[in-house]
């Protein structure tokens, strides 16, 4: 009996022990699943259950009604453009596209966010023009050799493919790769290639482009700088004016993550219940070269702004002296406005101190030290990167490979001895120089930062593997806060030009905000009248009087009128995305108000008449009216009672008031006639 009991406890061991090895076996299982899994896993869904971001809102002054008139003044539509409506469908005979092409265009695009789209858009409406067949076109910086995730395919990594083929079929012909032999002949680069000029006539195509794509039936298009059709096309060509509205403000949606991120933080602005104000400041190291505006910042910035434009002179793309008094640039307007500068301006119009402003851009030349001053103005400035959480940018990357930093593992190339000794015996007659010592080898790390290649050459350093990836990610960095400043109540640029005097990012918000709501309230600040204002008051900009804070207002309010006609004669010339009106959009008339109204009219006649808008909009349009005369009539009563506004840096909670800059009280309560009559417009 004794033996079995033992033979039974060994049994029972056996099986604790088998069971113990599968448990372990299964927990090593687990752990190595969570392991490889881990960032979009278990923390995942942790952080969507607890999303932490650093923006807590703070809000000092009470939240204004929004019927009152200080909220129409600073956040109301601009009354003269609500008439206009976004209106791109072809307006007369519209052929569909030919089921026979005379071939395929591969189209390599380089360069920015804001030159990409307007390269996409031209590129469609060049492929409509020759009757051709449009390959998918490729973002030279979202190709794998960046470094970015292989999830993605160039284009996919920033437009949603599906969305672009299917908004264009009643356009082109859409296709994601050519053909198997045609693809073999272009690895070999046996395929006919253009280097297209900027702001190519459709002359070019027509003649140059078409007759060796009817021979090859296929033709690359390399486009750099964006913009590789004219802005102003033939008044017979109109109808391919409304197809580059149809493909930039339709076709071209951001691939599906980037959209719901956008979603989110648009969520999160809009959540404590207030308007915000969008600002892109446009302060790009090209773009202070290019305008020669280095002597703005007065420090270490300056050397690399000057570097930059030494290396522009020398390729042709500046052509004027290296060094260039910033102060007449910004005095002539041609220099962007400074944080500081923008901030003043909108305390000036009436913004409280707790206004929300949405910081956009890439890129801030000079950091965080540059958006200091706008930040003691404004409590609640924020970015992307306050309103989302890193693991959220981390996702819409897709996983991609880490990159090995560090320096160089080479060991110095050895001096061979026996050669320089060889050199030093014939270097002739006695007394002999000693030998030259031998070069110091060049480590990255003794090179690196600006301070390194700006002393060590003259040209730009190249971008490493890391940079390339960097510079993809600005891309959809720049489609979050273009999306942003879209959506935005208030829109503010400091500067409309790139690093090649061509509109930039800012100019197509504009251009995307006049077209889809061009009601919307978007400052163009004359930035030569706003230096001249700023110079008149310098030595008291925080203590400003009455008469100096009436014609800021006045300004900003003229520039929700005039900055349009000023971008339909400057910005359409050079960017058509930039300013759409009137070929994409048409004029909604209530004609039993305007019968009522007289005023409504002669406002209405202020834009149509520059902006030649004549197309009247489709019949169901008439019937959404925004608000009823009636409306309009107490809305102008509600304008004429305004008494006060809030005064420059003023801050006010409750029936407690402080006073941040030293305003005398009648000063800080003022009674604009001109804006109250403005205040609709």
């Amino acid at each position: 009996m004794k033996g079995e009991g033992k033979i039974i406890m060994k049994s029972k061991m056996k099986w604790v022990g088998l069971v113990g090895l599968v448990l372990s076996a299964f927990s090593l299982f687990v752990h190595f699943l969570l392991a490889r899994f881990s960032e979009e896993g278990i923390s995942e869904y942790y952080q969507s259950s607890i999303t932490i971001f650093s923006w807590r809102p703070v809000f000092e002054n009470a939240d204004l009604a929004r019927n009152s008139p200080s909220y129409r003044r600073l956040w109301g539509p601009v009354r003269t453009l609500e008439s206009l409506h976004p209106e791109s469908n072809p307006r007369g005979h519209y052929d569909e596209p030919s089921l026979q092409s005379n071939g395929y265009i591969f189209v390599r695009i380089q360069g920015g966010f804001h030159e990409i789209r307007n390269s996409i858009s031209d590129v469609v409406v060049i492929s409509r023009l020759l009757n051709a067949t449009l390959v998918i076109p490729e973002i030279q910086s979202t190709t794998s050799s960046k470094g970015i995730s292989t999830e993605f395919k160039s284009f996919a990594y920033l437009y949603n493919e599906d969305q672009f083929m299917a908004a264009l079929t009643k356009d082109i012909k859409v296709v994601k790769t050519l053909p198997k032999d045609l693809k073999g002949a272009r690895r070999k680069k046996a395929i006919p290639s253009f280097r297209v000029p900027h702001s190519a006539s459709p002359y070019f195509y027509l003649h140059k482009v078409l007759p060796v794509l009817n021979k090859h039936s296929v033709v690359e298009l390399v486009i750099s700088g964006g913009g590789c059709l004219q802005a102003i096309l033939p008044p017979d060509l109109e109808e391919y004016q409304r197809l580059r509205c149809r493909v930039a403000f339709h076709a071209l949606r951001f691939r599906q993550e980037v959209q719901e991120l956008t979603t989110k933080i648009l969520h999160r602005l809009r959540a404590p219940g207030r308007p915000f104000i969008g600002f892109d400041p446009g302060m790009t190291r090209d773009a202070l070269a290019f305008y020669g505006c280095a002597e703005l910042f007065q420090d270490v910035h300056t050397e690399l702004i000057q570097h930059k434009r030494a290396w522009m002179i020398k390729r042709g793309v500046v052509k004027g002296k290296l060094s260039i008094n910033s102060m007449e640039q910004r005095l002539k307007g041609s220099c962007p406005l400074m944080p500081e500068e923008v901030g003043i301006l909108l305390r000036a119009y009436g913004y409280p101190s707790d206004t929300i402003i949405y910081v956009a851009g890439g890129e801030v030349f000079g950091g965080q030290r540059i958006l200091t001053p706008l930040h003691a103005m404004f409590e609640n400035v924020v970015d992307r990167t306050s309103l989302s959480a890193g693991w959220e940018l981390n996702r819409i990357y897709g996983r991609e490979v880490n990159l090995v930093g560090g320096y160089s593992t080479k060991t110095p190339p050895t001096v061979v001895k026996e050669k320089k000794l060889e050199e030093w015996k014939n270097a002739g007659p006695r007394p002999r120089p000693l030998p030259p010592p031998p070069a110091r080898p060049k480590y990255p790390h003794n090179i690196e930062g600006w301070w390194g290649w700006v002393a060590e050459s003259d040209n730009e350093p190249e971008n490493t593997v890391m940079e390339l990836r960097t510079n993809a990610h600005k891309l959809l960095w720049e489609a979050i806060d273009y999306m942003v400043c879209v959506e935005a109540d208030v829109f503010i640029p400091g500067f409309e030009h790139d690093g090649k005097g061509h509109p930039n990012f800012a100019s197509l918000v504009m251009g995307h905000r006049l077209y889809q709501s061009a009601a919307s309230k978007t400052f163009r600040p004359d930035r030569k009248l706003v230096a001249k204002l700023l110079e008149q008051n310098h030595k008291h900009l925080y203590r400003a009087n009455k008469t100096w804070l009436t014609s800021v207002r006045r300004h900003l309010r003229g520039s929700l009128i005039d900055g349009v006609k000023e971008a339909f004669k400057k910005s359409k010339p050079l960017s058509f995305l930039s300013h759409t009106v009137p070929e994409c959009s048409c004029v909604r008339h209530d004609l039993p108000e305007i019968a009522r109204n007289a005023s409504a009219t002669s406002n209405q006649s202020q834009v149509d008449a520059p902006l030649r808008v004549v197309h009247r909009c489709p019949a169901w349009m008439d019937g959404k009216i925004s608000l009823t005369s009636k409306d309009k009539e107490v809305e102008e009563d509600l304008d004429e009672d305004l008494s006060s506004s809030s005064g420059f840096f003023r801050h006010s909670s409750g029936n407690h008031e402080t006073e941040v800059g030293e305003i005398n009280k009648e000063e800080a309560h003022l009674d604009d006639p001109e804006d109250l009559e403005g205040a609709d417009k």
